[in-house]
């Protein structure tokens, strides 16, 4: 016994000086090369902040102001007011949440089918199922306006969000997660009488809750920032989306730039919401199947 503990004390000496041994210069410039990333992509967004509180009169000033003395408020609700950006926002979030509801739902039964079922052509299939990633939006755009435009959608909630409720993404995203889970797991489900949609439901899905997140994140940012389908597919203000609102403010409030900068912040604060309570599960969802058990 007394061998034994002496061996464990000698392994804990070991590992200190092992760990005081470290080079600290090397992980010093590593962490300062991430704070140097860090504020190159901070800045931007610290500048429209600034501007947007700044008078219209101090955004040309030089040299530029880093921190507004006289912080106009003011500019938040006159951007809401010069045009009708609440409408727009109120747009942009329904189909936002329709699409990644759907994306989620599309993407979990093609992921749980390449990931479990055993079919003929499964491999080639899954390959032409992800040849649709290298297709670019602008050759679908116009097919798609023409089948919106002869269905009668146009100025409506699904032409902005059904040609988005699947993705080939979110199908291979999720079947690499899937792959990982044990095949054990399907059997003993099996035998307890499970069929695919329950112990998709009740097994699969909840061990996946990284991933799910880390894609509604994705198909979030993508369906907020939307911009040229939702002007193709919308004439109705009442229809039109935030990044179109955007565009309307610029054009308008040309000469008003902290204006311009106030309603770009408004219409971010949802994707910094997202970015922020979900950037755990985000991290855990891109990692989870990198590591082949």
């Amino acid at each position: 016994m007394a061998t034994r503990i002496e061996a464990l004390a000698t392994k804990v000496v070991t590992v200190e000086r092992a760990v005081r041994r470290r080079p600290w210069g090397r992980y010093a410039l590593r962490y300062l090369a991430l704070m140097l990333a860090a504020a190159v992509i901070i800045a931007p967004i610290y500048m429209t902040a600034v501007n947007a509180l700044l008078p219209k009169q101090a955004i040309v000033a030089y040299p530029p102001k880093l921190f507004p003395s006289d912080p106009q408020w003011g500019n938040f609700p006159k951007a809401l007011d010069q045009v009708p950006l609440a409408r727009y926002m109120l747009n942009s979030t329904i189909q936002t949440g329709v699409i990644v509801v759907g994306q989620l739902v599309t993407s979990s039964l093609a992921a749980y089918a390449f990931a479990f079922l055993r079919f003929p052509g499964r491999s080639l299939l899954f390959i032409i199922f992800l040849s649709t990633l290298m297709v670019p939006l602008e050759v679908s755009i116009i097919p798609n306006f023409q089948t919106i435009q002869q269905l009668g959608w146009l100025d409506t909630y699904q032409a902005l969000t059904i040609p988005f409720l699947a993705t080939a993404f979110g199908t291979f995203l999720l079947r690499q997660h899937f792959m990982t889970i044990p095949k054990e797991l399907r059997d003993a489900a099996a035998i307890d009488g499970y069929g695919h949609l329950r112990f998709l439901w009740s097994v699969v899905l909840p061990l996946s809750r990284p991933v799910l997140a880390s894609l509604a994140v994705f198909a979030f940012l993508s369906a907020w920032n939307q911009y040229l389908w939702p002007l193709l597919v919308t004439n109705d203000d009442n229809m039109r989306t935030v990044q179109i609102g955007l565009a309307a403010l610029r054009g308008r409030e040309i000469d008003s730039f902290n204006v311009v900068m106030a309603g770009t912040l408004i219409a971010a604060m949802p994707m910094f919401a997202m970015l922020v309570f979900f950037q755990g599960q985000l991290v855990r969802g891109l990692t989870a199947g990198a590591v082949k058990r």
